[in-house]
């Protein structure tokens, strides 16, 4: 996959995600760490179960998901953290 597939997948798994988590983005640049990473994590944790894809659409899926777990994962720890 191209860098700019990639880029672009990052931004709209980390904007998703941030709908479904928190019902709002938070912005271009950090809608796309988030994505990024969340590509990242997702390809990991998929990769556990054996699941795997090649696919734009199946990126993008990985991605949202790992977004969504990263988010998730993020708030635990800020909850927590705050009393």
């Amino acid at each position: 996959m191209s860098f700019i597939w990639f880029i672009i997948i990052g931004l709209l798994a980390g904007f998703i995600a941030g709908k479904l988590m928190r019902g709002g983005g938070f912005g271009w640049i950090v809608n796309l760490i988030v994505g990024v990473l969340g590509g990242v994590l997702g390809g990991w944790v998929f990769s556990l179960f054996g699941l795997g894809s090649s696919s734009i659409i199946g990126s993008l899926i990985t991605s949202v998901v790992g977004a969504c777990l990263l988010l998730w994962i993020v708030g635990i720890i800020s909850r927590n953290s705050h009393g």
